[in-house]
């Protein structure tokens, strides 16, 4: 028998990404899991989690990928852009490096997601507003010019993260129900493969990331790394 959580209109694979020390794991947990972290550490490798919202009366499941922001992980996370159809492009507000580099970001992921990948621009930390650094008519504007939606939130204080994953979700959707309006797929299940992650790969992606990372990447961060080599092999096959 299936579980509550198994029951879904629509599989969307969401990618968070940009420098690390921005926030992304604590605005994945926000979500996820209402929690917030002060002490949380850099993301090794990848990891995810997933949450189920409604939208137009459909329940979509997000699987939310955090990938990590050092240099260092930059070959291993390149892979897991395949099958995302949404991604959060975070800086920190209070950090202008972390702005500037989401140029380059947004190249990488160009480079490497399907070019209908729906993006959104996200200014984390709004709550340190007195140490602002990257003014929110700047980022505004950098979003426009590059066809990106844009929002401030603050995981801390849970200041619209449900909105910009509410917002990402709905306008992904409603990119997949135009495509299926115009071009209605054969058989009774509507589930556009362009838009949709396949269930199948999913599952082997969560099943070897509950076997290595849960069980062995709390103990040596030398064979968190192997690990993810490994697994970007495995997916690259």
């Amino acid at each position: 028998m299936s579980s509550k959580d198994d029951e879904y209109d629509y599989l969307f694979k969401v990618v968070l990404i940009g420098d690390s020390g921005v926030g992304k794991s604590n605005l994945l947990s926000r979500f996820t899991r209402n929690e917030f972290n002060l002490e949380s550490k850099s993301t090794i490798g990848v990891e995810f989690a997933t949450r189920s919202m409604k939208v137009d009366g459909k329940t979509i499941k997000a699987q939310i990928w955090d990938t990590a922001g050092q240099e260092r992980y930059r070959a291993i996370t390149a892979a897991y852009y395949r099958g995302a159809v949404g991604a959060l492009l975070v800086y920190d507000i209070a950090k202008h490096l972390t702005y500037e580099n989401v140029e380059r970001w947004l190249r990488e992921l160009r480079d490497h997601a399907d070019q209908n990948i729906v993006i959104m621009l996200v200014g984390n930390k709004s709550d340190l507003r007195h140490l602002r650094a990257v003014t929110t008519e700047e980022a505004k504007t950098f979003a426009e010019r590059n066809g990106l939606s844009f929002i401030e939130t603050s995981a801390l204080d849970s200041t619209n993260v449900d909105m910009a994953f509410q917002n990402i979700l709905s306008e992904i959707y409603r990119i997949v129900s135009q495509k299926q309006i115009r071009d209605p797929p054969e058989g009774d299940t509507i589930r556009p493969q362009n838009y949709v992650s396949s269930v199948v790969s999913n599952t082997v992606l969560v099943i070897i990331e509950q076997l290595f990372n849960h069980r062995f990447c709390i103990y040596s961060s030398d064979f968190c790394t192997i690990h993810q080599w490994l697994f970007v092999l495995f997916i690259n096959l």
